[in-house]
């Protein structure tokens, strides 16, 4: 059976965040570079991408060509993929930072091999470069970044076009340049949005303050600047999420039955109608869980019928915006956070879950729950 690459990029969601799961797990005791290539970067080669590292027409470990006056040099992997070298795969033990100094073999082999994509880890971060800047010679920046203590899902249908069953060359390097600068600007936006740096300071106070920007303007404005950023932030959040869901004005609260037996429809039907008076607040932790739920039910259904709707006490995701349809409960208010999930008969059981990354390993019974309303 063929897989979409939608669901393809899904489901190397799941197989991610169960690596990144192994790797939070295991990283004290993981001390030299072989145990970092044994327990992480290979299992990323075989379960992400998808290529048998067992066997050395798709994987090459201790691949050798001789580079000018380095002879015998070796680097940690090849990847062949139609007979050609395709990807070159560089080793540091985890925890290890992954800086030029560190990529030395991976310029001089990318120069002398077909390789168009050089790989830069420590099992727990991976670097992407191929050559933007001058053909047949790596970029001395990468052009993607995926890192398994933070996974960002928008890096996951890149990383799709890398592995075994999707890969496309063409598509990867023509994506590279775009992605190597947006990626770049995000982080720097993140950056001062955390905390903003004398340049963006000065430059959001010029467009307010009309006066000289003296030492102690600089102090008075500091907390502002930080302030409206992460207003502003919250601000967008809630737009989008306005945007995607419809009004926040369609929520419902549990009910006393709701962790033994189904809410009545009626008393979901009056928190309906009096959630806009309740003080809904959604939050980004929210909102990204939703759409975790969302990317893993649309394998059974489309994305579109998969819908939310927030309270008070959780937040809810429905199959077509039906509260007799419920897929899953987000109980975020509190320290421990659960997953709520409900079977046959509308009993619930809370999973406590410490990261977003940790609904994935619920992937089956959301899909379960999606095919149940199908």
């Amino acid at each position: 059976m063929s897989v979409s690459k939608g669901a393809g990029a899904v489901e190397l969601g799941e197989r991610l965040a169960s690596l990144a799961s192994k790797v939070e797990q295991q990283k004290p005791s993981i001390q030299t570079e072989e145990a970092t290539k044994n327990a992480f970067v290979m299992p990323f080669i075989a379960l992400v991408l998808g290529y048998d590292v067992f066997n050395p027409q798709e994987v090459v470990p201790e691949f050798t060509a001789d580079v000018g006056i380095k002879k015998g040099e070796k680097i940690d992997y090849a990847v062949v993929k139609d007979g050609e070298v395709q990807m070159l795969i560089e080793c540091k033990t985890v925890g290890s930072p992954l800086t030029l100094s560190h990529a030395s073999q991976l310029f001089r082999y990318f120069a002398t091999t077909n390789a168009r994509i050089a790989i830069l880890t420590n099992g727990e971060q991976y670097h992407f470069f191929t050559d933007l800047d001058r053909p047949n010679r790596m970029d001395d920046k990468p052009f993607l970044q995926l890192d398994l203590t933070d996974l960002d899902p928008s890096v996951f249908p890149e990383v799709e076009k890398m592995g075994k069953e999707f890969f496309d060359l063409d598509s990867i390097v023509s994506a590279a340049e775009e992605l190597k600068y947006v990626g770049a600007l995000k982080r720097v936006l993140a950056a001062e949005f955390r905390e903003p740096g004398d340049d963006w300071m000065r430059l959001l106070i010029t467009r307010v303050y009309d006066g000289p920007i003296t030492q102690r303007v600089r102090e008075q404005f500091g907390p502002l600047v930080r302030k409206a950023s992460k207003q502003f932030l919250a601000d967008q959040v809630n737009e989008r999420l306005k945007a995607a869901l419809g009004t926040q004005a369609n929520g419902f609260s549990p009910a006393p039955e709701a962790i033994t037996g189904e809410v009545a429809a009626e008393e979901s039907i009056a928190e309906a109608e009096n959630s806009q008076d309740r003080g809904v607040v959604t939050t980004l932790e929210e909102l990204e869980a939703f759409q975790i739920i969302r990317a893993i039910g649309c394998s059974e259904v489309p994305a579109s019928r998969i819908v939310a709707r927030d309270t008070k006490s959780y937040f809810g995701v429905l199959l077509d915006d039906n509260n007799r349809k419920p897929i899953a409960r987000l109980h975020f208010n509190t320290s421990q956070k659960y997953l709520g999930l409900l079977d046959e008969e509308k009993v619930e059981t809370r999973h406590p879950i410490d990261t977003l990354e940790e609904i994935y390993h619920h992937a089956d019974e959301v899909r379960t729950a999606v095919r149940r309303y199908v």
